[in-house]
C-alpha cells in the first residue's frame, strides 16, 4: 500500500542548519562541561565554603541526581511545554543558576543551587539531539552528529584541565561564572534560529503521570546518590549505601513495569522495540563508561601516583580532545562507504587495544607517555559516538526522537556515573589485593628485600646519617616503594577491565541492522 504524500515531509528550517547545530551544541557544551569541571575544584570549594571535603562532594552529587531525572523526562516536559520554550527555559535558568552558584557564601546555598542547575541542564543534551535530527536530513545527520560529539566528547576531557586553570589562576567562582556570556549569547541565537517543525508544534501533552515520576525519581535520584556517595561511604558496608541501592532497585524495576502498562506513560518505552535504537543505547552506554572512567582514572593516577598537579594531570586529556576533533570529519566521511556496525565494532576493539597498551603503567612514566595512551583511547571515541549516534535514529519513527533522545541521553550519563564509580572502586579494591600479594615478598626471610633495604641504608649512611637512623629512613623509604607499586598494578588492572567491557561489547555491534551509514533509508521519517 502507497502511504499519502505527507504534507510535514518538506519542512526545512529557515536558517542555515549548520548554524543552527552550532548554537544548540554550544548550549549543551556548556552543561556537559559542569558534569566534570567542578571536580577538581572541590578542595578549594571546601576550604573557602568552611566545609569538609566529603561535604564538599554533596556540590557534585546534588548536580548529577537532579541531571540524571530530568534527562529521562525531558521528552514529556518538551512536549507538555514546546520544544523550543523548553529549550529556551532551560539554557536561561541555567545560566541564573550558575551565576548563583558563583555567588554561593555557603555550602548549603551551593548545593541547592547546583540542584537547580542540574534540574535546568537536563534539559539541554536531548533537546539539542531532538533538534538536530528534525534540522538535518537522515543522509546528512552523521556530519551533524559529529558537531556534538565534539561537545558530548570533549567537553568532559576539556572540564578537568580547565577547572585546575581557572582555580590555580583565580577562584572557584569563575567556574560558574564562564557560564553567563555563553548563556546570554544562546538564549538569544537560539531564539533567532531555532523553529519546532509542524509536527512538533502539533504534538499534544501526555498530562502529567505522577506515578512514572515518583518512580524515575525515587529510582534515578537513589541510584546516582549511590553511585556518587558509594567510595566515600565504603558501599555496601555502610547502611545509608544499602538504603539508596534497594531505593534505587525498586525505583528503576518499578517504573519500567509502570511505563509498560500505563495509557499514557511519561516515557514511552516503545523505542527499545527498534533494533538499532536499542543495540545503539547498549553501546553509547559502555562508550559513555569507558569515557569517563577513563578520564577520571588517569588524572587521578597522575596526581596520586606520580604527585602531578591538577593543571598538569589535566593537560594529559587536552591532546586527545585535538584528535578527536581532527578524526570525526574521517569518520564521517568513512559512514557513506562503510557499513555503520563495522566502524563501531573497529572503534571498540581499538578502544580495547588502547586500554591493553594503557595497561603498561610503570612508577617512572612520563608525561608525554601518559598523552600518547590518552590520545589512542580517544581515537578509538572518535569512531564510537557518530557512528552510535548516527544509526540509533536511522529505522526510529520521528513521532518517538524526544523520548528516544531523551532515553539515548539518559543512558550515556548514568552509565558515566557507573564507569567512573566502579573504577574508583576498584583501584582501591585491587590496591588492597596487591598489597596483600606483595607483602609477602617484603619480610626479611626475602633475600631482595633486604638487598633494597641495604642499598638505601648505604645511601642514607653515606650522607652523615647514623647507621640506626638510616635504617629506619630505609624502611621508610622502602615502604613509599612499595605503596607506589601497589597503586601502579591497581591502576593497570583497572585499565585491563575497560579492555575486557570493550572486547565485550564488539559482538553487539553486528545485531544492528547492516546498513551503509548515510546512505541508509531514513526509516519511519
Amino acid at each position: 500500500m502507497i502511504e499519502p504524500p505527507n504534507p510535514n515531509s518538506d519542512w526545512r528550517p529557515a536558517h542555515n542548519p549548520w548554524l543552527i547545530a552550532v548554537v544548540v551544541t554550544s548550549a549543551a557544551f556548556m552543561e556537559i562541561l559542569d558534569t566534570t569541571i567542578v571536580n577538581v575544584a572541590l578542595p578549594h570549594i571546601a576550604g573557602s565554603l568552611s566545609a569538609s571535603s566529603d561535604e564538599a562532594t554533596w556540590a557534585l552529587t546534588s548536580y548529577l541526581v537532579a541531571n540524571a531525572i530530568v534527562l529521562t523526562i525531558s521528552g514529556w516536559l518538551s512536549d507538555l511545554l514546546g520544544r523550543k520554550r523548553y529549550f529556551l527555559i532551560c539554557i536561561a535558568m541555567f545560566t541564573v543558576c550558575s551565576f548563583l552558584c558563583g555567588t554561593a557564601t555557603s555550602l548549603g546555598q551551593l548545593v541547592v543551587f547546583r540542584l537547580a542547575q542540574g534540574f535546568f541542564g537536563g534539559g539541554l543534551q536531548p533537546n539539542q539531539q531532538s533538534i538536530i535530527l528534525d534540522t538535518f536530513p537522515p543522509a546528512k545527520r552523521g556530519a551533524a552528529f559529529g558537531v556534538v560529539a565534539i561537545a558530548t566528547i570533549v567537553a568532559p576531557v576539556l572540564g578537568p584541565t580547565l577547572g585546575g586553570i581557572i582555580t590555580d589562576q583565580t577562584t572557584w567562582r569563575w567556574i560558574f561564572f564562564i557560564n553567563v556570556p555563553v548563556g546570554i549569547a544562546a538564549v538569544f541565537l537560539v531564539s533567532l534560529l531555532v523553529q519546532d517543525p509542524p509536527w512538533i508544534q502539533e504534538r499534544k501533552s501526555r498530562g502529567i503521570d505522577y506515578i512514572g515520576l515518583s518512580l524515575i525519581t525515587l529510582g534515578l535520584g537513589c541510584l546516582q546518590v549511590m553511585l556518587d556517595r558509594g567510595e566515600d561511604d565504603d558501599w555496601f558496608s555502610s547502611v545509608f549505601i544499602q538504603l539508596m541501592g534497594l531505593l534505587a532497585v525498586a525505583g528503576i524495576i518499578g517504573s519500567i513495569i509502570w511505563l509498560l502498562i500505563a495509557k499514557k506513560p511519561i516515557v514511552n518505552l516503545r523505542v527499545f522495540a527498534d533494533r538499532n535504537f536499542a543495540g545503539g543505547c547498549i553501546m553509547i552506554g559502555a562508550t559513555g563508561a569507558l569515557l569517563y572512567a577513563s578520564a577520571v582514572i588517569i588524572p587521578q593516577f597522575a596526581q596520586q601516583v606520580i604527585g602531578y598537579d591538577a593543571t598538569w594531570s589535566g593537560l594529559i586529556l587536552s591532546p586527545g580532545g585535538v584528535v578527536i576533533i581532527l578524526l570525526i570529519p574521517f569518520v564521517t566521511r568513512l559512514l557513506k562507504y562503510v557499513q555503520t556496525r563495522y566502524v563501531i565494532a573497529a572503534g571498540f576493539f581499538i578502544m580495547g587495544c588502547s586500554m591493553i597498551y594503557s595497561n603498561r603503567l610503570v612508577p617512572n612514566i612520563d608525561f608525554m607517555t601518559l598523552v600518547e595512551m590518552r590520545a589512542f583511547q580517544t581515537t578509538a571515541l572518535a569512531f564510537l559516538f557518530v557512528p552510535i549516534s548516527t544509526i540509533s535514529y536511522t529505522t526510529l519513527p520521528r513521532e518517538l526522537n524526544g523520548d528516544a533522545t531523551a532515553l539515548f541521553s539518559m543512558f550515556r550519563n548514568v552509565f558515566g556515573s557507573i564507569g567512573i564509580s566502579l573504577s574508583t572502586a576498584f583501584v582501591t579494591q585491587r590496591a588492597q589485593t596487591h598489597q596483600f600479594y606483595l607483602s609477602q615478598w617484603a619480610t626479611p626471610s626475602h633475600q631482595p628485600f633486604n638487598d633494597l633495604i641495604a642499598s638505601y641504608q648505604a645511601a642514607w649512611i653515606a650522607m652523615g646519617h647514623a647507621a640506626a637512623t638510616a635504617h629506619q629512613y630505609a624502611l621508610g623509604q622502602v615502604y613509599q616503594v612499595f605503596l607506589k607499586q601497589v597503586q601502579v598494578l591497581a591502576y593497570a588492572d583497572v585499565f585491563l577491565y575497560c579492555a575486557v567491557i570493550a572486547f565485550a561489547v564488539v559482538p553487539v555491534c553486528f545485531l544492528l541492522s547492516p546498513q551503509i551509514g548515510s546512505r541508509a533509508p531514513a526509516g519511519g521519517h
